[in-house]
Order: C-alpha cells, then structure tokens, then sequence
C-alpha cells in the first residue's frame, strides 16, 4: 500500500539521504511535497539543497516549498562547522537546476491537509518542527487530516547540541511542544535510536560500488571526516534516514509508547525531552519512542534501494 507523505526538512548530509531513499520508493511512497526549513544552514542553503537532492534522483514531479526562515521565538542556530558551509559537503552537487513553488510551506501544508480525508498524510520532519507548529497553531482543524508524525528529533538521555537537548528540538522547542501536544499519533526516532544506525565505511563502501552519482554522492557526504572524529573510524550516524527507513520497513524498529514533554525555557534544559520511559507521571503516552533499529538490514536494505537512482 502506498502511504501519501509530505518531508519537512532542512538538508544536511543525512536529510539528503532520507530523500533519496524516499524518491527510491515510489510504489510505497507518494510524496505530495517537501517543505523547508531553517536549521542545520539558514533557509535559502537548506531550500537549494532540495532542490539539489531532487535533481540527483532525477525526481522534478515533487514539489518542493520553501518554509519558515526562523523559529518561532529564539533566535536561529545553526551548524555549518559540521555540515559544511552550504550543508551538503562532499556531495559534490551543482547548483539547482528546478524552481521552488510560489507558495509558502505552511499554506502548502493547510491547504494539502485541509483537502486530504481523515488520517490520511503522515507528516516526515527530519529538521526543527517550525512549519508544522505553524501550521497546527494557523489551522488547529488540519491535525484530524494526520495519520502520524514520523519525525527525527529528541533523545531518551543526552543530548548532542547541549547536554540536555538533540538539535532539531533545541533550535524550536515552542514548535516541538506544539506537536507534541497536539494529539496526533508521534513516531519519535531520537538520538537513543538514531546512534545505533551507523553506517560504516563497509556498509558505504557497498553504496559507492553501485557506481552511480548517487551512490558517489552518499558516498561523499558520509565519508568526510568531521570535527567530532566520525567519519574516520564509525563513519556517520544516520539520523533522519531512520525516519524513512521506519516508513518502509517497520519490524527493522522497537520502540514504545510514552509520554514526552518538551522543555521550552531559555535555561541549560531548553529543547530537553523529557520521556517518562517507565510510566512514573502517570499520563497518557503522545509518541511511540524508538529505542532500537536493526542498523545492519536498514543499511543492506538501503543499499539495494537507491540502486535504482541515478
């Protein structure tokens, strides 16, 4: 059965992998757009890598829409010294060749949603969640049109951009608390998941062997080495391809229902998580919380996936 998925995303090495292994499926995938957002590189870089990704797989019939340039109340952070100053570095990419739409992420997402049936779209955010937390907050109605978020963001214990926070939450965590309150089903894929889904120089060599731009392409992103030391020896957690991979192959995934609460102070907790693992508060759950993944079968898989791309 094919699943209607919209991609929010701010591209980044490893979004940019979660988009070609989503243009890979399109007998399981209909992706009716991606919208983007500021977060790992400002706007307009995150936007043209988009557009660059879509270009690679050769896929010009998605749509792809530019989106909120900011988070709704801090100011934007961004991690150029890990992505490389135009967020796809050593993917070896030329500038855009499509256009974006003309309108708007957030109009894209209420009118889309607005025309969809009940639970019929599962939104896919592989970056900060300001354009869903926008659109939640402009058209509380579109939330019944949701079949579930799938998104990469938060950690069961530490995080990486502080000790408390994962990135994607840190830089908008009014947004994240919007959809994490807002009722809809949540698949969380958080770093206690996320940095089990390394993908070693054995496993990248196997997608640079396909000897294709993409399979060059990955190759370059993942294999470069980082100021954090992966890329040398582990290579490169695959974060927001986890995301993807759980849309096409679920039982590689474990995981379980909790309640998350999402910490939006300005203090050393901004952007934390806070997941009640073992029931404790006593609330109802709002995301099933992933906790393990087979990294292995997801990378064999992924391989013989993006085989048939460019």
């Amino acid at each position: 059965m094919t699943e209607r998925i919209i991609i929010d995303t701010d591209p980044g090495q490893d979004d940019a992998v979660a988009l070609l292994l989503a243009f890979a499926a399109p007998e399981r995938l209909d992706i009716l757009g991606i919208t983007t957002v500021a977060g790992n590189i400002e706007l307009d870089k995150t936007t043209a890598n988009a557009l660059r990704v879509r270009d690679l797989a050769a896929r010009p019939d998605v749509p792809v829409f530019r989106g909120a340039d900011r988070p709704l109340i801090y100011p934007l952070e961004t991690v150029e010294f890990l992505t490389g100053p135009d967020g796809l570095a050593g993917a070896g990419l030329p500038p855009p060749r499509g256009e974006i739409e003309e309108a708007h992420a957030v109009d894209f997402l209420i009118e889309t949603l607005r025309r969809a049936k009940e639970r019929e779209v599962t939104l896919c955010p592989l970056g900060p969640l300001t354009n869903i937390g926008l659109a939640l907050r402009l058209a509380p109605d579109i939330a019944g049109k949701i079949r579930r978020i799938v998104l990469m963001g938060g950690a069961l214990g530490v995080g990486n951009i502080t000790p408390a926070a994962e990135f994607n939450i840190y830089v908008d965590p009014h947004a994240a608390a919007i959809v994490y309150d807002s009722g809809i089903p949540i698949v969380m894929m958080g770093l206690n998941l996320t940095l089990q889904a390394i993908c070693s120089h054995v496993e990248l060599n196997a997608i640079k062997a396909l000897g294709t731009a993409t399979g060059r392409s990955i190759h370059g992103m993942i294999a470069r080495p980082r100021p954090s030391g992966l890329g040398s020896e582990a290579a490169h957690p695959m974060h927001d391809v986890c995301v993807i991979a759980y849309l096409l192959w679920p039982e590689l995934f474990a995981g379980r229902d909790c309640f998350v609460e999402v910490e939006v102070g300005a203090g050393s907790q901004r952007g934390r998580t806070t997941v009640d693992w073992n029931g404790r508060l006593k609330k109802p759950a709002n995301a099933l919380v992933m906790d393990k993944v087979d990294a292995p079968e997801m990378f064999r898989r992924l391989t013989g996936a993006v085989a048939c791309l460019p």
